[in-house]
Formats: C-alpha cells, structure tokens, sequence
C-alpha cells in the first residue's frame, strides 16, 4: 500500500484494522517509486506485544511504524515534533509540552476562538519537514491516541512551549531553551549521521522560525494571548 505523507511516498503494508483505518485518508494510488519502505511484519508486532503486555498487537503495529516513519524521516529533511499543531489562515502554529500539560486542549480552544478558520494538522506528532527551503507542518496517520490529522503541508509559523500557569504571558524562548524543549521532545537519532542531519534542520529552523515560551491556562485569554505573540 502507498501513502503520501509530510510530501513523501510511504510503501506500508498494514496487518491490523487500527493502523489501515488511519492510513486511508493518506492512501496514493499513484505507481511511483517509494521514499521510504516500512515492512515490519506481523510477527514483530506480536513480538513486541509479548514485552509490552498493556498493548495490544494492533497497538504494537501503530505505535512502531510510526517510530519507523519517524527515523526514515530525518533523511528527508524533516523530524518528529511531540505537538499539537493547528492551521490557522494558512499558517501552522505547533504548541509542544510536556504529556498532561495539555497541548490538545490549547490548540482544540483555538477552534472554538477562531472557527472554521482554524483546523488540526496533527494532534500529537506532526512532522516538520524542509521543502524547497521552506518550512513545513506537515499532517502524517500517526497522530497519538486521537485521529486527528489531515494529509496536508502548511508553512509553519511558529512554535511554542506550554508552561502551565494560571497568567497567560507569552516571552520568546532563549536559543538555549528552544533547542532543549525541541530535543526533549522529538525522536533522536540512533546513528551519528543521523543526529548531525537533525541538528543541521533545527539550527535552520531555529534561524527562520520563532520559538516562544507561553505560560497560559485553559482559557480564551490563553487564545488571544498566544496568537497575539506568534503571529507578529
């Protein structure tokens, strides 16, 4: 089975409902040459499974393909970024933290600020991608425990770090601090090529995109207070 995903051919054969069910919105039936190749097999899965008993194999499936995906990625000028990302006028704003902080409900206030004109591009895992020298948010079928991803490639304007707080203020991220919240949560590489590769594209993305810290509550104030420092 083919998939376009983050503007890359995927050849992926699923075994299991969860996964097929989350790669059908990303389904190519163009014939042309894959970008990556991700053949696992169902007895890794049931592998995996057997270690990680508080998963299912279907779980197992989902959780480490995505991980393969992933790592094809940085060879593409793209990584995983833990975020919830939302498009808002054409424009991606990523807000990463870390799990509980409550990423989701953040982004998920921005739909009910903004309306129809703000969507989700990935609720857990977007991928940021370098396409012809622009940076991208880019929508992918492994997107957490939700199903919310769209298959589409939306210029990234911004990042920010949840803080949980109870005032809403919104400060740039020292350059220190944005690498350590980027690399606290992504995937890193295994290899040394690898890893050189992912910080060549965040020294780029730290020299063309802002990366801020917000300290916010669950509020639309929060909404207001962030957009008003992104999007400048």
């Amino acid at each position: 089975m083919l998939i376009s995903a983050a503007g890359l051919i995927v050849d992926i054969e699923p075994e299991y409902d969860m996964l097929l069910s989350r790669l059908l919105p990303f389904r190519c039936d163009k014939s042309t040459k894959a970008d990556i190749v991700i053949h696992l097999g169902k007895e890794f899965f049931l592998q995996k499974q057997k270690k990680l008993s508080h998963l299912t194999a279907e779980e197992c499936e989902y959780i480490y393909t995505g991980e393969a995906f992933y790592r094809e990625l940085i060879m593409h000028d793209g990584f995983l970024l833990h975020a919830s990302a939302v498009a808002l006028d054409g424009e991606a704003f990523l807000f990463s933290a870390r799990s509980g902080t409550g990423k989701s409900t953040h982004t998920h206030l921005w739909l009910d600020y903004f309306k129809d004109r703000a969507k989700i591009i990935n609720d857990d895992k977007p991928a940021i991608r370098l396409i012809d020298g622009k940076i991208f948010a880019c929508g992918t079928p492994w997107s957490g425990k939700t199903d919310e991803s769209i298959n589409e490639q939306i210029p990234l304007k911004a990042i920010a770090y949840i803080i949980r707080s109870k005032e809403n203020h919104i400060s740039k991220a020292t350059p220190q601090n944005a690498i350590k919240h980027i690399l606290d949560q992504t995937l890193r590489p295994n290899g040394r090529d690898s890893m050189q590769k992912l910080l060549t594209l965040l020294d780029k993305l730290l020299s063309n995109i802002s990366v801020f810290e917000l300290h916010c509550d669950i509020s639309e104030e929060a909404v207001r207070v962030a957009y008003g420092g992104m999007a400048d």
